[in-house]
């Protein structure tokens, strides 16, 4: 099976944009660790705590405070630089915040997306750009069927359309400038991913973390529903290796989904909630139904094309994520390092490589 590949990351210029968020937060320390030389771009950290600020990922690489809704300010940050490598993760990615504020989430993740590509397209150096989008790109009917890259882009709330949007102004300055450059751009549609150091609001894991520590219960809206539920080092192991592909092999997809392993079963947000509750001994979780939602009911995504064309899949199922993302908060909590924690659980992810 495909591998981050740590000779191929060492000396490379990544470009990492929303690195303090926490999945960008995650893949700047990833990336430090493979000995690439990681200039991060976004906004200051708007979760407190944040994970950027436990584990002082601003130490670890070049970080640049800048919003990618201001092209001025995008274009001063990138001036005078060369990358080798793109992957851009800089975005508004909470629902319930895109629908009370669409104009803000479609300023940041459409605009901000086009901003940084029309900067990117004198630097000469490029290679590679990945977008990072969302499994909620696709038209959802609620079909229960798994999405795969071929089906129809949409969004019936103001996050997924954003993110659908989003795709298509990479596609669109994908054919109309870098592809005659020979740079490949690409997109990249993960899944809800969990993990260590998540404490944005309105996030299921978050809640249910704030909730232990606060001996609250943590009120689930749609415990129903499903979700493509996958651990946040499986996700970026997956963006790595895509980024990978995409500078050494001209027939890299450049859509690709990213989730749980083809075929294996359904996770409910009641069933994540109760393992999450079980791990940390918090009290049961209630149901506050919200008869004005937006949120689809059931998603998922099919992983098989990342599987045949890169050889890559998840390796972790829901229960062993659920496990070593309560693991890191249960340690946290008790005073250990974030940094230390999350080198050693990428260290015990490359071991299952």
């Amino acid at each position: 099976m495909a591998q981050v590949d740590p000779g191929f990351w060492a000396g490379k210029r990544v470009l990492l944009t929303g690195h303090t968020g926490f999945k960008g937060a995650w893949a700047a320390i990833w990336l430090a660790r493979l000995g690439a030389k990681v200039t991060g771009l976004a906004l200051e950290p708007d979760q407190d705590p944040s994970l950027f600020e436990l584990a002082g990922v601003g130490h670890i690489v070049d970080s640049r405070i800048a919003d990618l809704r201001d092209q001025t300010a995008v274009e001063a940050a990138l001036s005078r630089e060369a990358f080798d490598l793109v992957l851009h993760m800089a975005a508004q990615p909470i629902v319930r915040t895109a629908i009370a504020d669409p104009v803000a989430t479609f300023a940041s993740n459409v605009m901000g997306t086009a901003h940084l590509l029309q900067a990117l397209r004198d630097h000469p150096a490029l290679k590679v750009v990945l977008v990072i989008t969302s499994d909620k790109v696709y038209a959802n009917a609620e079909a229960g069927r798994a999405f795969t890259e071929a089906d129809a882009l949409g969004g019936k709330d103001p996050y997924s359309a954003s993110k659908a949007a989003t795709e298509i102004v990479t596609a669109s300055f994908a054919r109309s400038y870098f592809d005659k450059a020979g740079v490949p751009v690409a997109t990249a549609r993960g899944g809800n991913v969990i993990g260590g150091g998540d404490f944005s609001r309105d996030r299921l894991v978050a809640d249910i973390v704030r909730a232990a520590r606060g001996q609250e219960q943590v009120v689930l809206r749609h415990p129903e529903a499903t979700r493509p539920w996958q651990h946040v080092l499986d996700c970026v192991a997956g963006y790595l290796v895509h980024a990978q592909a995409l500078a050494t092999r001209p027939d890299a997809p450049r859509a690709l989904n990213f989730g749980p392993r083809p075929g294996g079963p359904e996770v409910t947000v009641g069933e994540l909630a109760t393992l999450g509750v079980e791990a940390l001994g918090a009290q049961p979780w209630r149901h506050e139904p919200d008869p004005y939602s937006l949120e689809a009911k059931s998603l998922a995504i099919d992983a098989t094309l990342a599987r045949q064309a890169l050889g890559f899949e998840s390796r972790l199922d829901a229960r062993q994520a659920v496990a070593l993302t309560m693991d890191w908060y249960r340690r946290q909590a008790n005073g250990e390092d974030a940094l230390a924690l999350c080198r050693e659980q990428i260290e015990g992810y490359e071991a299952r490589l």
